[in-house]
């Protein structure tokens, strides 16, 4: 493994080698299509973002974890006071335990990581304790910026974009930066999310899709509870999955404009991932029973694809 100097804002914990290679460990159990995506980038940009998954995982399982179910709200809510105070430091090169001591380092190599993205994660985590229902998409699309959209925030800062092309003096020569893109990428996600998750999230009592798109499918929260599947569910299902399909195009708009070494991995996880949208029309719509996912061989075939759509598109 490469070998990586010490920084001297670095407390001696775990020695930066050693945390990265904790947090690797940690993206390859938990998030498999992510990680393979993630073996696609150069050194330094696998290990930042090894580094990002972790931290966001850690806050999702200060709420959404065996452990906290076993906690009240309010004591959840102190804990995530907590985690922000602890994100403080981290913004200031204070890690407390080995998975911090990478995230410092990280911070230090690509300085334009805004604390703000994180903050807002820590937001959105904080809406689970206090609701299990969304009246309308809006409110959806809040908690799916905070959770996951903000993602696409940090992950665009590691990624990087092109230089721009030479231009005359009187044009703009910033780069674009597809913040917009990457912030649909991260919506486009949480929703496939959503989706596949129906049925677990309903057996803890929290229903993601939006009431007003049951109405308008007359389906009702309880038909929801009970794991219905009719005509009503497949309709308001292909409604949802072609919302999240329309921010996964967005998303893919702005792939070109990331940093070449980047494109390739980007495009990988968006195909993959979008293919579970996919699995779940095969299933018949059944995400209370059957669980979508997409199989390690097909993943694979997604690369050539996502490798022609890196040069090309």
């Amino acid at each position: 493994m490469l070998q990586l100097p010490e920084s001297p804002r670095v407390k001696s914990l775990a020695s930066i080698e050693t945390a990265y290679e904790s947090c690797r460990q940690v993206t390859a159990d938990f998030a498999k299509s992510f990680y393979l995506a993630t073996m696609l980038m150069p050194v330094e940009k696998r290990q930042a973002i090894w580094a990002i998954y972790v931290w966001c995982r850690r806050t999702d399982e200060l709420v959404d974890s065996e452990a906290a179910s076993k906690r009240d709200a309010q004591t959840l809510g102190d804990d995530l006071d907590q985690w922000e105070e602890r994100l403080e430091g981290l913004f200031q090169g204070k890690p407390e335990d080995d998975f911090d001591v990478a995230l410092v380092h990280t911070l230090e190599r690509f300085p334009d990581l805004d604390i703000q993205p994180f903050r807002d994660q820590i937001e959105g985590q904080r809406m689970d304790l206090y609701r299990n229902r969304y009246e309308t998409f809006e409110e959806l699309d809040l908690y799916c910026y905070r959770v996951a959209g903000t993602v696409g925030l940090m992950s665009t800062v590691v990624m990087g974009v092109n230089s721009p092309k030479q231009k005359a003096p009187w044009e703009d020569d910033r780069p674009y930066m597809p913040i917009k893109e990457a912030v649909a990428l991260g919506l486009a996600n949480q929703l496939t999310n959503i989706l596949r998750d129906v049925g677990e999230d309903a057996r803890r009592g929290r229903i993601y899709l939006p009431l007003e798109d049951l109405r308008r499918f007359n389906y009702t929260e309880q038909d929801l509870l009970k794991g219905v599947i009719d005509e009503r569910w497949q309709r308001l299902m292909q409604f949802q999955i072609d919302r999240a399909r329309r921010y996964f195009a967005e998303a893919d708009r702005g792939i070109s404009f990331l940093h070449e070494d980047a494109r390739w991995p980007v495009w990988s996880a968006s195909i993959t991932y979008s293919w579970i949208l996919k699995s779940i029309e095969q299933n018949n719509y059944d995400v209370f029973n059957r669980r979508a996912y997409v199989s390690t061989r097909r993943k694979l075939l997604a690369l050539p694809v996502a490798l022609m759509r890196a040069k090309v598109l």
